[in-house]
């Protein structure tokens, strides 16, 4: 089997399932655990720290860890650095089948962060038996100095093992999440995949093939083709928040448009990067037929640039809908991410002589943030939007999965197989 710790509502199940693998996820949150179910992923609802480790021994080809991320990322408190000394101290012990996770988890600031080292434990298990095979993690960027560690004890037992910062962007997802990864194999030398996007394309050359240039949010959530009647603005039942390719109502969800039209072509050679900019005004709680009237109608009065804003603070990142999305998370700034309508750079409307306000944000939608982490746009989510949010936030993009196990499994990837639209 492949095991999956800290499994969440299934971002390396749905890459393994693309790849035609079936994995079991140890989840012990309610809601992700549901999500997995309505995906048809095997899952075992229980607390990973408690699990018997043992039982698996014997029939491991592969395992999977991604660590819950909140002790350690820059959106919290980040008590997992203050922890980090006695998460080092957990993995040493456990990796020499010491257990001291109790006396050191009263020493920790923040009892998150010790769940850092739960894979260590699994794997000093399954090294009695020669397993596993293989092994992926990812966690945020700061947890690289712990992946490293695990790095010199799994080469100890006779891994080829690879550790560093990826940015999911680099492999088709529309999102520059950065993540420090650890891939490591008994059976083969574990290298990073090759990257298929660039921020810029890059032509072939004799060195090896180009790469096509970052898949933007417009291209992922099927805006901007060139086929359709002029767009008017989207709410309540479509993306959510920016402009459709076809009249609003005319479609009711992202399936329908699966197969209408091209894909606008980006202007060449335009570097894309983040900007910031003061808070958005309060969201509006029109309705969608008041919030669509309202939209389509200041589209036709002035050209507007869309861009997501990923929360609702001073210093927020804010991109243009034909940039990837920032880095995506929510937990308890769930549903913070607003699409906010700038006018185009040098653009200013002269139909009456007046300034035209812009329109006011609008919500992101679940399934708009799940289509940026590369998840489909029908993944059947469970629970209320906050609960969808979080799940979405802490998940790993399914495409960056797809490019990190498919070398282990001995497959070749096909990334139309992960059409975010479809």
């Amino acid at each position: 089997m492949v095991l999956d710790l800290f499994a969440g509502p299934g971002g390396w199940s749905h890459a393994l399932t693309v790849l035609g693998v079936r994995d079991v996820g140890l989840e012990w949150d309610t809601w992700a655990c549901n999500t997995r179910a309505r995906a048809g992923q095997l899952t075992i609802q229980t607390d990973v720290a408690r699990y018997p480790a043992w039982i698996f021994s014997g029939r491991v080809l592969g395992l999977i860890a991604s660590p819950p991320c909140q002790a350690w990322s820059r959106a919290g408190k980040r008590l997992g650095l203050v922890d980090q000394p006695l998460v080092h101290q957990a993995v040493a012990d456990l990796a020499a089948g010491r257990d001291t996770r109790e006396q050191l988890l009263t020493a920790c600031a923040d009892p998150r962060s010790l769940l850092a080292a739960e894979p260590m434990r699994y794997l000093h298990a399954l090294h009695t038996a020669g397993e596993p095979e293989w092994i992926a993690m990812e966690e945020v960027p700061d947890v690289l100095p712990l992946w490293k560690q695990y790095a010199a004890i799994l080469r100890g037992w006779g891994f080829s093992v690879w550790t560093g910062i990826l940015n999911s962007a680099d492999f088709g997802v529309p999102q520059t999440r950065k993540r420090a990864i650890l891939l490591a194999s008994r059976a083969r030398t574990a290298e990073p995949p090759p990257p298929t996007h660039a921020q810029v394309t890059e032509n072939d050359t004799l060195f090896g093939p180009g790469r096509a240039r970052w898949v933007s949010m417009a291209e992922a959530l099927g805006w901007g083709r060139t086929d359709g009647p002029v767009p008017t603005v989207c709410a309540g039942g479509g993306p959510g928040g920016g402009p459709e390719p076809f009249p609003s109502g005319s479609r009711k969800t992202l399936t329908d448009a699966r197969d209408r039209g091209t894909w606008a072509p980006r202007p060449s050679g335009l570097i894309l990067s983040s900007h910031h900019q003061p808070p958005h005004p309060a969201v509006r709680e029109d309705s969608p037929e008041e919030r669509a009237a309202d939209h389509a109608a200041t589209i036709e009065a002035g050209s507007w640039a869309w861009s997501l804003r990923s929360n609702n603070q001073t210093n927020a990142t804010i991109r243009s809908i034909q940039e990837p999305a920032g880095t995506l998370f929510f937990g308890h700034r769930a549903n913070e991410c607003t699409w906010v309508a700038e006018p185009s750079l040098g653009d200013e409307d002269t139909s009456q002589g007046q300034p035209v306000a812009a329109p006011e944000p609008i919500r992101i939608t679940a399934r708009e943030a799940g289509i940026l982490q590369s998840f489909p746009a029908d993944y059947p989510w469970a629970g209320n939007k906050g609960q969808q949010f979080s799940q979405i936030g802490n998940a790993v993009p399914p495409l960056l999965a797809g490019h990190l196990l498919a070398p282990h499994l001995g497959v070749t990837l096909d990334p139309d197989d992960f059409n975010l639209a479809a």
